[in-house]
């Protein structure tokens, strides 16, 4: 059996989630037989429709404990198989890999953030990371990179042989596409979106770069005295400071934070939204970038880490440290028709070039390898 850890399914709604939940979704329709999954389950949380009926074994354990388990065993060289009598290839979806023997694994590595950007993390969890990771790495026997750039990143932090490191890219969802103006004129009164709004689609964290896009809306706003920001998503960590400065400023009316939106309301949100902007420092894929493309929506971006990898020539570029720029560019595209609409074609394009299906052959065609070179190994 090959086992995928879904953890962050069952209990995130934010990138990491959405990855374990389309990729295995996608496995399972191109292999029926053969496929389980595993996630642990601290009492909250629960299987997205999508990969219900599938085999599964769950293990009733808080997030906390099973790292620090997980870590020590690695740590060890113990093995958890007892967990999982019948697998033949694990694949970790997220940054946890479990100690198995004997067993080929698979660890996704979606980012470097915590060694690129220490200082945007919780001290615990950038202890753990840092001394996890490249544990992690060295002991997997092959790793997906979710783009080149975060490949680079594995190579020239950890040293791993690039030929470890396959780059396989996540995808849009199927439903994400224009919405019709009766359903955006629907979710707008929901919500109680504005007229003109930027869209921002992200956890809020620091690196998201969210103050400079603030202070850029308050200098478009002298020329465009409508226009306000939604930021859609939850909260993640280090986020009190940005959210202190939007109350003691009385920014709350012109910076809209809905929070989350299920998924059958976010197209209508993100085809309604005058521009799309991600400015964040960092991305280890950048999959809003996608999704809004997919919906039509154009989209003003950052020209670091693996964004213009991902945006291709469809997306709009900034200095996301340049406030100024980043400004001017999307000033640029909203006083633009031509420009947007040349963007807008471009963008479904880019967006096209990328899907699940993909992602799951190129797994499957990973797994096979390793398995096959096992089974090779202990004839």
């Amino acid at each position: 059996m090959i086992y995928l850890d879904v953890s962050t399914a069952v209990h995130s709604r934010a990138g990491l989630g959405r990855y374990a939940e389309q990729l295995t979704a996608e496995i399972a329709q191109l292999r029926p037989e053969g496929i389980g999954l595993f996630h642990i389950q601290d009492g909250s949380g629960h299987l997205p429709p999508a990969l219900e009926g599938l085999p599964r074994r769950e293990l009733k354990i808080g997030f906390k404990p099973w790292r620090m388990g997980v870590l020590l065993a690695q740590q060890l060289g113990l093995g958890f198989n007892q967990l999982l009598p019948d697998v033949a290839l694990f694949h970790s979806t997220e940054h946890l890999l479990l100690p198995l023997r004997r067993v080929p694994t698979v660890i996704t590595v979606h980012d470097l953030i915590f060694k690129l950007f220490p200082e945007y993390h919780k001290p615990l969890n950038y202890w753990y990371l840092n001394v996890a990771m490249p544990l992690y790495c060295r002991r997997a026997t092959a790793i997906i990179a979710v783009s080149e750039a975060t490949k680079r990143d594995i190579v020239q932090h950890y040293g791993v042989d690039p030929a470890k490191i396959h780059v396989i890219y996540e995808a849009a969802a199927d439903y994400f596409a224009p919405a019709s103006p009766e359903q955006i004129a629907i979710v707008r009164e929901k919500y109680g979106l504005p007229e003109q709004y930027l869209l921002h689609l992200s956890t809020i964290e620091p690196r998201k770069n969210l103050d400079r896009l603030v202070d850029a809306l308050l200098i478009l706003r002298q020329t465009h005295p409508k226009l306000k920001l939604v930021l859609v998503g939850s909260t993640g960590w280090l986020y009190e400071e940005f959210l202190n400065r939007l109350a003691s400023e009385r920014l709350e009316e012109v910076v809209l934070r809905p929070g989350w939106i299920k998924d059958e309301d976010l197209t209508a949100v993100i085809s309604g939204a005058a521009l799309a902007v991600q400015p964040s420092l960092y991305e280890g894929f950048g999959l809003p970038l996608l999704e809004h493309m997919a919906c039509g929506q154009v989209v003003a971006t950052s020209n670091t880490s693996s964004l213009p990898e991902i945006g291709g020539e469809a997306a709009a570029y900034f200095d996301p440290e340049d406030t100024a720029e980043m400004t001017a560019v999307i000033d640029r595209l909203l006083q633009n028709p031509a420009e947007m609409i040349r963007r807008r074609e471009m963008g479904f394009l880019q967006a096209a070039r990328f899907s699940w299906r993909q992602a799951a052959e190129e797994t499957l065609a990973l797994y096979d390898e390793l398995l096959e070179r096992y089974a090779v190994s202990k004839i």
